[in-house]
């Protein structure tokens, strides 16, 4: 190691830098530029590197990296700027991963839609949940794999090339001609993907979005990890976590808050859990139902992360095909799921429905008496045979407290497999893990599923078992406080505010078990076209959410979040949760999520001053 200057800024900066950039899950949308996501930051940090500033007043004010941490954040950027630096590449073409084969799933999902060869070469081991035979057969990708000694051995290859690697340390500068891309793996931490080939940028997007649909970026401890042993010129080593005893205790916690018993699954994040689901039950119906057309059935504006990754699956697949299940608004799910099972049984097809309840943003409940008859009833194929019954894939975030899975549930007599989002209220924001459990009907499914999020190395840190055991036990209490402010905020908006459209589930779902702690902001507007209205709308809501942060600095928040522990989060979902949802599909209204341990009355007051300034404007309404 010769570039001390570096050395000595990257250690400056670990000791100075702001507490969120360990803590945070999700970061402040006021200062933050999606189309410019890493390397707004990057540009800033290295001018701070230039000047020689590291101050904890410079390192505060730099932009948000990414919204949200499951994505990327400042310790993964500095980490991949380093790692960079080091090997004479842009930051660019650097990207940790908590995994340590999703960046070969990556390469050869980019290539799979390419039809592009791949050979992935590998010096010691390869990554322990490597399954070539799934991969091939589930996965549809093409690959060979060889075992290597001398990289001076390695010849030109028509199509891509991988070299795998363990490391002990972050310093990695070596280049090969025949080699594209470095997949360096370090033990305990995840992987660092190395885009050496210039010709090969063109992977680069493709590589960032597998990471921020079906997997993680390294977390923010492990990235400090790497960043420490860097610093201090030493190999990198992990402590022990009593992981065994966190997994134990998480799994109770669980079943319990379910009333379920089977075996649970904790991975790094709701859509790492909900890859696995899919490719697990993909898996499954080519075992039981060979040959057989595989449908999911999802909701076309539900959280964009969803949907899209829904759709990145049976991009891949020639089999599998994504069916819309219209949910929200003027649609009524359970007329929705009618329809669609119906088309399904007809085409003789495995159905797997993805929902959420209650609906984001939108926060509805379907009648549940009817939507187990839905999906309980007896379907004939166009050849009169019995049709495939569904599987339901039950995305319940937003009331993780609600018992679907019990065996006197609502959903018993149906297939179910519930997961949630562990950056909510599983660990109030500390940490992005989510899991998943199934009812007695579907526990069976749970076995495949765990041989994906082993394939994908998706499992939860250590650390977020931790925190997961840590947090788990005031869950309920913590969902029934939140939802007693939200209710107080709603009623008040609805009291001062009349004009607005407020989403939220009314107090017999409450007594019904129903308690979140979000809700939906369709503002009041005014203008001659349905443009202009929509356009006022759009300005009204920024105006809102800019006045409520400003206001309210340490408590009001413009950031994707929910359940967290403190304050008041604001966003709207048409630019952040669905953001690669079709444009069509999109709801631009604001969505607000509020916490057990907030000033609600500050909050009152100053929506009551925002109220007041749009008297005179919608006067005629």
């Amino acid at each position: 190691m010769h570039d001390f200057q570096m050395l000595n800024y990257i250690k400056d900066t670990i000791q100075n830098m702001p507490n969120d950039w360990l803590k945070l899950t999700t970061h402040r949308l006021d200062i933050y530029n999606e189309k410019l996501a890493k390397t707004q930051f990057i540009t800033q940090f290295e001018n701070l590197y230039e000047s020689n500033d590291s101050s904890n007043k410079s390192l505060s004010e730099l932009p948000t990296a990414y919204d949200y941490i499951r994505l990327g954040h400042p310790l993964s950027s500095i980490l991949e700027w380093t790692i960079g630096k080091l090997n004479n590449l842009n930051a660019e073409n650097v990207i940790s991963f908590s995994s340590e084969t999703m960046p070969l799933l990556a390469i050869l999902r980019t290539n799979r839609l390419e039809n592009r060869a791949t050979r992935i070469l590998y010096t010691d081991t390869l990554p322990k949940g490597f399954n070539s035979d799934l991969l091939k057969s589930v996965y549809n990708y093409n690959f060979e794999v060889e075992q290597i000694e001398n990289l001076e051995t390695v010849e030109a290859f028509e199509g891509t090339t991988i070299l795998i690697s363990k490391q002990k340390s972050i310093e990695t500068n070596f280049k090969h001609k025949h080699i594209d891309f470095y997949v360096n793996l370090f033990e305990g931490l995840g992987s660092v993907l190395l885009v050496s080939a210039e010709e090969k940028n063109s992977f680069i997007s493709d590589i960032q979005h597998v990471r921020r649909r079906e997997t993680i970026a390294m977390t923010p401890a492990n990235c400090l990890v790497a960043l420490e042993a860097f610093t201090e010129q030493k190999a990198i080593s992990m402590t022990t976590n009593e992981v065994k005893n966190h997994k134990t205790e998480v799994t109770s916690i669980i079943n319990n808050i379910n009333a379920t018993s089977g075996e649970v699954l904790v991975a790094s994040s709701g859509l790492s859990m909900q890859y696995a689901i899919m490719m697990g039950l993909v898996n499954n119906a080519q075992k039981q139902h060979p040959g057989k057309a595989i449908k999911f059935v999802v909701p076309p504006n539900c959280y964009g992360g969803t949907n899209d990754q829904a759709r990145r699956v049976a991009a891949c697949l020639e089999n599998v095909d994504i069916v819309d299940l219209p949910v929200d608004g003027d649609n009524d799910m359970v007329n929705s799921v009618e329809r669609v099972l119906t088309q399904i049984a007809n085409e003789d097809a495995v159905p797997y429905i993805i929902a959420e309840i209650p609906t984001n943003p939108r926060v509805e409940v379907p009648n549940l008496e009817q939507l187990k008859a839905a999906l309980t009833k007896k379907r004939k194929t166009k050849n009169n045979q019995d049709a495939i019954a569904p599987v339901f894939i039950l995305d319940q975030t937003f009331c993780p407290n609600v018992q679907f899975l019990a065996n006197d549930g609502i959903l018993s007599d149906v297939k179910t497999i519930a997961y949630v989002s562990g950056s909510k209220f599983p660990s109030g924001g500390k940490c992005t893990a989510g899991y998943c459990v199934a009812n007695a009907k579907a526990e069976y499914l749970i076995q495949p599923i765990a041989t994906h999020l082993e394939i994908s190395d998706n499992e939860a840190t250590g650390l977020q078992y931790q925190i997961l055991a840590e947090q788990l036990p005031s869950m309920l209490t913590r969902i029934a406080e939140a939802y007693k402010n939200t209710r107080d905020f709603v009623n008040y908006i609805h009291e001062v505010l009349p004009e607005a459209k407020i989403n939220f589930v009314s107090e017999d779902l409450a007594n019904q078990g129903f308690t979140p702690s979000v809700f939906s902001l369709d503002l009041p507007t005014k203008g001659n076209t349905s443009e202009e209205r929509e356009a006022y709308k759009r300005a009204l809501n920024l105006k809102l959410i800019n006045q409520m942060i400003t206001e309210i600095p340490n408590e009001s928040k413009y950031c994707v979040s929910y359940g967290q522990l403190k304050g008041c989060y604001w966003t709207v979902p048409a630019t952040s949760t669905q953001g690669t949802t079709k444009e069509g599909d999109k709801d631009y209204i604001a969505r607000v999520s509020v916490s057990p341990d907030l000033d609600l009355e500050k909050h009152k007051a100053v929506f009551l001053d925002f109220a007041e300034s749009l008297k005179f404007e919608f006067s005629n309404i």
